[in-house]
């Protein structure tokens, strides 16, 4: 155990890293650079084990890290072994809603950051659009309308609102901007979370219809500026029909917790369902 010196100027004690914590270091350095690519396969532990100079237990406490980063997955039985897997965005969001739910994050606070992100976008795509991501944004408007043309009732709201959020990371995906696309797909993970915690009761189906009709008519439109390559206009088109979705049927966005507890149902937009504020938080 070392000693390191505080902000205070006062001696601190310092960790060194156990041996697994370096491996796993290493094999995470080498799956980051691409050197270790998704689907391979690591070599056997007695061979891993020569190459480090450390007992199996080490190796394997290795293996178990890189296994909740969900970097690796370890394959029982006579064909099994350690298999690179990519990284999954489920996790990044549940460690991320978490870190929410401790600083006290409303809901409302993760949708007004995708506000601020999507359109910013939609105008990177405008700026860079290509005919390809045209007809890839008029097919996926174009599978929602399909879908809500059918009539409601008989229909399943939850395919609806996944093909409101296909669209929606097709904007993300093809603003060219890794780190835009990735922190929206966290954002809209832990939405869908809480979404799927939701409380289901009657709902006014023909309110729900119409708000994805007007949903199908702001994507029409916005399709129109990137097209045209009007940046300001896709920055606004997106900006607008992301702030009328998120709206409170008071007309502004909730700042309350979803896990105030107070036994109330308020409605979310595009979930056809009612849900309820115990659900939990963001």
């Amino acid at each position: 155990m070392s000693t390191d010196t505080s902000m205070t100027g006062q001696p601190r004690p310092v960790r060194a890293p156990k041996t697994a914590e370096l491996i796993a270091d290493q094999l995470r350095a080498n799956i980051v650079r691409g050197v270790l690519k998704t689907g391979d396969t690591l070599p056997p532990e007695v061979e891993l084990s020569k190459q480090f100079q450390v007992s199996r237990p080490t190796l394997r406490e290795a293996f178990r890290i890189l296994e909740n980063e969900s970097l690796i997955v370890v394959r029982r039985g006579s064909r099994g072994g350690i298999v690179v897997a990519a990284p999954d965005i489920g996790v990044a969001a549940r460690d991320f809603g978490l870190l929410l739910q401790m600083s006290g994050t409303t809901l409302a606070e993760v949708y007004e950051a995708r506000v601020v992100l999507e359109p910013a976008a939609a105008r990177m795509l405008a700026a860079g659009r290509t005919q390809q991501d045209i007809d890839d944004l008029n097919a996926a408007v174009g599978f929602l309308a399909v879908l809500v043309n059918g009539g409601i009732e008989a229909a399943d709201v939850r395919e609806w609102t996944g093909a409101v959020y296909r669209f929606h990371d097709l904007i993300m995906e093809r603003s060219g901007n890794r780190a835009l696309t990735l922190f929206s797909a966290v954002l809209r993970e832990v939405v869908a979370r809480h979404l799927s915690r939701a409380v289901t009761t009657s709902d006014d189906a023909a309110e729900i219809e119409s708000q994805f009709k007007k949903t199908i008519r702001a994507f029409v439109k916005l399709i129109r500026f990137v097209e045209a390559g009007d940046a300001e206009g896709a920055d606004g088109g997106l900006q607008g029909e992301l702030a009328e979705r998120h709206r409170t049927p008071r007309g502004r966005p909730s700042a309350r917790k979803p896990s105030d507890g107070d036994g109330h149902a308020r409605r979310h937009p595009y979930s056809g369902r009612r849900r309820s504020r115990q659900c939990g938080r963001a």
